[in-house]
């Protein structure tokens, strides 16, 4: 069954050292747009996280975030210049004794002090990495079968609004043959009467040469004949396993045009509301059709 573009996937991962929680939104989107929130220190691994992506979908506008909580000092990779805040102190020491001051660290300023701070690693944490890249695949995960319960739900509405168009498509090719012979006959009276009215001779040679010309003008069973084609092959890209968004929004593209035709060659009032009813149920077709990778 095909997979809607749209859903929502999360994972949550807590272990000793850290806690993270990835969040997956996603819309409709002709190609596939993957938006992220990370932490400035972990954008070295959005390469390698947008391959994982791509392993799950193929169109769309996706929008994920982490919420990363570190719990260890260590894996933080940040320590603290212990020898030169103690020369520092050393020194501001010898200064307040010069002056007959006692000197007393102000430890909130130290604090604030960027160049007492170390961080050790300029990269993630090799360990790190992997729970976040597990988390995310648990996240994408998640995510798919959220696209792919709605994508059944969507598949289902499509393929029986597709029976509805094949009982317009059948009811059209049952008046059809009605609108011909009315036609026909409208045709050889009109005729009479002109030739009556001309005083002149009748030739029924001509006449079925004319009937023959309106016929062809008039009859659309090559147009019903591709159509009904057309609806088969949407029933089975809707029952088909893979990406089927593009394939589907193709054949609703032929069949409008072979339902259009039908309608302009059939100039009839009932065939026309027939065609109307198929044009919005088709019309509402394409809108699903619209959030299907």
């Amino acid at each position: 069954m095909p997979v809607s573009m749209t859903g929502y996937g999360r994972f949550e991962t807590t272990e000793d050292a850290w806690s993270h929680v990835w969040e997956v939104r996603s819309v409709n989107g002709r190609f596939l747009d993957v938006k992220w929130r990370l932490p400035h220190n972990l954008r070295s691994l959005e390469n390698g996280w947008e391959k994982v992506v791509r392993t799950f979908a193929s169109r769309g506008r996706v929008d994920i975030s982490l919420n990363l909580e570190m719990l260890s000092a260590e894996a933080l990779g940040v320590s603290f210049n212990e020898p030169l805040a103690n020369a520092m102190f050393r020194e501001m020491e010898k200064q307040a004794e010069r002056f007959g001051e006692t000197y007393t660290p102000d430890f909130n300023k130290v604090l604030s002090m960027s160049s007492l701070w170390r961080d050790n690693n300029s990269e993630p944490d090799p360990g790190l990495a992997d729970s976040l890249t597990a988390g995310l695949r648990g996240a994408l995960k998640n995510w798919r079968e959220s696209r792919r319960v709605e994508g059944e739900a969507m598949a289902e509405d499509l393929l029986t609004r597709v029976d509805v168009l094949r009982g317009l498509s059948e009811s059209i090719a049952e008046r059809i043959p009605q609108v011909l012979e009315t036609r026909r006959a409208n045709l050889k009276d009109r005729i009479r009467e002109i030739m009556d009215s001309l005083d002149a001779e009748y030739n029924e040679d001509r006449m079925l040469q004319e009937i023959a010309i309106l016929t062809d003008k008039l009859d659309v069973s090559e147009e019903l004949t591709r159509l009904s084609t057309h609806l088969d092959r949407l029933h089975e890209a809707l029952s088909s396993k893979g990406e089927a968004g593009k394939k589907l929004d193709f054949l609703l593209q032929e069949t409008f045009r072979e339902i259009n035709t039908c309608g302009n060659k059939a100039q009839d009032t009932d065939v026309s509301g027939m065609v109307v009813d198929f044009k919005a149920e088709l019309e509402k077709c394409r809108e699903q059709v619209q959030n299907i990778e």
